[in-house]
C-alpha cells in the first residue's frame, strides 16, 4: 500500500463516533450522534457526528471534518501526531510513511526552547544545581516528579545559555524576541526554571523562581510573544487534557507548586492560570476539558476574591462550577502535605456549588444583628437563589433563610418570585447568533458550491464537470475541483472522510471544503438541478470570456481583429458555437 492507503486505512478503522465520543458526550438522533461542539462557545449540542459519512459537522460555528481534523483542532496536535496516535490504536505500523507536513515559522522558535528547557534540566542535576535540589527536597518534590515535570534550574553565569544557542546558529535579535536572552545576555538566573507548554504540550517559554531571599520578583515569565500570551496559557493543560477525559472534571488551581503538589497524589486533571485573573480565552479552553469544573484557591482573603471572580465568569457561561474551600492559611500544595491524599480526595468529593459558597462568604463581615444589613442580605441571597436552575436547591435555600432569621416561608417565597420574574423579563432579549458567514455569495459561487458538494458524493458528476469543462468562478474554488478530479483518478473512488485527509496540508481548500459541506443539501440531485447549475456556470464562463474579448478590442487599433472579436462576442451572446 502506498502512504495514502496506509492513511485511508488508519481512518477507516478509527471510527469517528467512537473517537469523538470519548471526548464529548454524544447522544443518538436519528442516524447521526449529537454533542455540544468544543470549538465554539456553545451549550446546545449543535455538533452532527456522522458513523455513516465519517465526518462532524457544526452547524453554529461550521467547523467540519474527519476523524483527523476533529483531533488536530481539540488536541492542538499536528497531522502527523495524530496519525501516529490513531495508527497506534488500531495496532497499525507506519514505519517509513511520509506525511506532509504544514510548515511554520515558529519551527526556530521551538528549538530553541527545546534546547533551553534541556540545558535548565542539566543545570539542575549538575554540581551547581545542588542549592536548588536541596531547595526542592525540601519542599517534598522527589527525582520522579521533577522529571515529570521538567523542572530545570537557571545557572549564575551571565551568558551560558545565549552563547550556546548562538553556536547552534541563532541569531541574538532571534533569542531576543522570543524571550531567552537580553541584549547579550541570558534572562534568568539562580531560578528553578519551569517550563510552559502549550495546549499540544510544545515549549513556549518558562517561569523562573526564585529560591534565595531577594527583593526580586519570585516568579520571572518569558515576555509575551506570538507563541505565549498569559491570557491564554494554561499550566499544565496538556496532561490534564487525557486526565480530565478519565476524571469527567478539571480542577483549577492558581500556581505550579500546586499542581505538581497534586499530581504527586495522582490528581492530575488540574490547570493553573499564569499569575493572572482568569480570561474569556482560559475558559473557552476550560471548557474544552469538562463542563465539571472546580475552583481550588488558596483559602487567605485574595483566594476568596478570586474564587469569586472566577465563579461568576463561569456563571456568565451558563456553568456554575463547583468550589474546594480551604482554611484561611492552606493552599492546595500545603493541605495535601498537611494533611494527605485521602483528606484531598474527600475534598473533591465534597466540593459546594459556587452559588452555596457565594452565599456563605456574603454573611462574613456583616452585622447580623442590624435589621438593615440582615435585609440586604437576604436580598442579596435571593438574588443568588434566582440564579439556580434546580427547584430543589432553591427551595432548601429559601427554608434554611426563613429558619434561620425567623421570617415566614411564603414571605420570601412570595419576593423570590417577584425578583425571578424580574430578572425574567429582562432576560427575554434576542441573542443574535454568532456565524461563520463568509460574506454574501452570487449565483456563480453559490452554483459552484452545489456542484462541488455533489461531486463528493456522486462520482458521475465528476465525469460530468470534466466534459463540460466548467471553469469555476474563483482561483480557491477551480483549485478544489482539481484536487476532486485527481484524487478520484488517482484512487478510483471519492468520499468526502479520505478526501478531507488528502487535503489535509492545504489549509485553505480544507476551509473552503468545510464552508462547501455546511450546505444543507438533499443527498441526491436531479437531472434537471444539474443541469441548472452547469447553466449558471456556463454563463459565467461566457460573461468572462465576453470581458476578455472586449478588453481585446479596446487593446488593439487594428479593425480587422476589432471585427473578429466583436463576431466572437455575438456567438457567445446567441449561444452559437
Amino acid at each position: 500500500m502506498n502512504n495514502q492507503d496506509i492513511i485511508n486505512e488508519v481512518r477507516r478503522k478509527n471510527d469517528i463516533v467512537d473517537i469523538i465520543g470519548e471526548k464529548i458526550p454524544l447522544e443518538k438522533r436519528g442516524k447521526n450522534y449529537f454533542g455540544v461542539c468544543p470549538f465554539h462557545d456553545d451549550t446546545n449540542p449543535s455538533m452532527s457526528v456522522s458513523r455513516e459519512k465519517q465526518i462532524y459537522t457544526c452547524f453554529s460555528c461550521h467547523a467540519t471534518g474527519n476523524v483527523f481534523n476533529f483531533l488536530m483542532n481539540y488536541e492542538h496536535k499536528d497531522f502527523s501526531q495524530v496519525l501516529t496516535d490513531l495508527a497506534t490504536r488500531v495496532g497499525i505500523t507506519l514505519n517509513g510513511i511520509k506525511t506532509k507536513k504544514i510548515s511554520t515559522k515558529y519551527n526556530d522558535w521551538y528549538n530553541i526552547y527545546d534546547i533551553a528547557n534541556k540545558f535548565y534540566q542539566n543545570n539542575l542535576m549538575s554540581k551547581e544545581g545542588s542549592r536548588a535540589r536541596e531547595y526542592l527536597k525540601k519542599r517534598s518534590i522527589d527525582e520522579d516528579t521533577i522529571k515529570e515535570f521538567e523542572i530545570g534550574y537557571s545557572l549564575k553565569d551571565h551568558d551560558s545559555l545565549t552563547k550556546l544557542l548562538q553556536k547552534k546558529g541563532y541569531s541574538l535579535d532571534l533569542l531576543n524576541k522570543v524571550g531567552i536572552s537580553v541584549n547579550d545576555y541570558d534572562i534568568y538566573h539562580l531560578r528553578l526554571m519551569f517550563p510552559l507548554h502549550d495546549l499540544s504540550g510544545k515549549v513556549i517559554g518558562f517561569s523562573g523562581r526564585i529560591i534565595t531571599d531577594s527583593k526580586q520578583n519570585k516568579y520571572l515569565n518569558t515576555k509575551e510573544t506570538d507563541l505565549f500570551k498569559k491570557g491564554q496559557l494554561l499550566y499544565h493543560y496538556h496532561i490534564a487534557k487525557e486526565a480530565a477525559r478519565i476524571d469527567k472534571s478539571v480542577i483549577i488551581m492558581e500556581g505550579f507548586m500546586d499542581i505538581i503538589r497534586a499530581s504527586t497524589i495522582d490528581v492530575k486533571n488540574t490547570v493553573a492560570t499564569m499569575g493572572t485573573a482568569l480570561t474569556h480565552d482560559h475558559i473557552k479552553n476550560i471548557k474544552r476539558l469538562s463542563n465539571n469544573i472546580i475552583l481550588c484557591f488558596d483559602g487567605d482573603e485574595a483566594g476568596v476574591k478570586a474564587t469569586l471572580a472566577a465563579g461568576e465568569m463561569f456563571a456568565k457561561e451558563n456553568l456554575e462550577v463547583k468550589v474546594i474551600s480551604l482554611n484561611n492559611n492552606d493552599d492546595p500544595d500545603t493541605y495535601i502535605l498537611k494533611n494527605g491524599k485521602e483528606a484531598f480526595l474527600n475534598l473533591i468529593e465534597n466540593a459546594i456549588y459556587f452559588s452555596d459558597y457565594k452565599i456563605k462568604t456574603l454573611s462574613q463581615g456583616r452585622n447580623l444583628t442590624s435589621s438593615e444589613d440582615k435585609a440586604n442580605y437576604i436580598h442579596e441571597v435571593l438574588e443568588e437563589a434566582a440564579k439556580i436552575t434546580d427547584p430543589i436547591r432553591t427551595e432548601i435555600i429559601l427554608k434554611e433563610l426563613a429558619k434561620k432569621f425567623e421570617i415566614g416561608y411564603n414571605t420570601l417565597e412570595k419576593s423570590f418570585q417577584e425578583l425571578k420574574a424580574t430578572k425574567t423579563k429582562k432576560q427575554e432579549v434576542v441573542i443574535e447568533k454568532k456565524t461563520a458567514s463568509k460574506g454574501k455569495k452570487d449565483k456563480y459561487q453559490k452554483a459552484s458550491f452545489c456542484i462541488i458538494y455533489y461531486m463528493l458524493n456522486e462520482q458521475d458528476i465528476i465525469e460530468s464537470v470534466e466534459r463540460e469543462h466548467l471553469v469555476f468562478p474563483t482561483e480557491a474554488l477551480r483549485a478544489l475541483e482539481s484536487e476532486i478530479v485527481y484524487f478520484y483518478h488517482k484512487y478510483g473512488f471519492i468520499n468526502e472522510a479520505d478526501f478531507y485527509t488528502y487535503l489535509t496540508p492545504k489549509i485553505e481548500l480544507v476551509n473552503l471544503l468545510a464552508e462547501i459541506m455546511q450546505l444543507q443539501l438533499k443527498s441526491k440531485v436531479t437531472s434537471k438541478e444539474l443541469l441548472d447549475y452547469f447553466n449558471v456556470i456556463k454563463e459565467y464562463n461566457e460573461k468572462m470570456s465576453i470581458t476578455k474579448l472586449e478588453e481585446k478590442i479596446k487593446n488593439t487599433n487594428d479593425p480587422l481583429e476589432q471585427i473578429k472579436y466583436a463576431e466572437q462576442i455575438r456567438k457567445l451572446r446567441i449561444g452559437e458555437k
